[in-house]
């Protein structure tokens, strides 16, 4: 799967779930979101930059309205590559095509006390 996907847990932290192949998706998250950290949903196609290939920065709340420990809703982020990114053109597609991707991962993972080791 080509994509960074970044979340946090009912009892950890914001953690990244996925990498996207790189050994640290940290820089290429930070670019991919900047100028968004305030937004509670977005969806934007940066094209390729700066070493960075062609992406689609997508962020939406958790489909079935999870929460943490804090009550907040849980959001995710996505950094989606390659073919995997074609026609997302916004937050409902994006949702709609990268969810069911997830969504059992999530479900198995979201309650644990722990945060899971980041999968490429």
């Amino acid at each position: 799967m080509s994509l960074i996907w970044a979340t946090r847990g009912r009892a950890w932290g914001f953690r990244f779930l996925r990498s996207g192949g790189f050994e640290d998706p940290l820089p290429v998250y930070d670019t991919a979101f900047a100028g968004l950290e305030d937004t509670s949903e977005a969806c934007r196609r940066i094209f390729a930059t700066g070493g960075h290939p062609d992406m689609v920065v997508l962020r939406f709340w958790d489909p079935v309205g999870r929460r943490d420990r804090a009550g907040r809703v849980i959001p995710h982020d996505f950094v989606v590559f390659g073919p995997l990114s074609d026609d997302i053109d916004s937050v409902e597609a994006g949702r709609q095509r990268i969810w069911p991707l997830v969504a059992e991962d999530f479900a198995e993972v979201w309650e644990q006390t722990q945060p899971p080791p980041v999968n490429g």
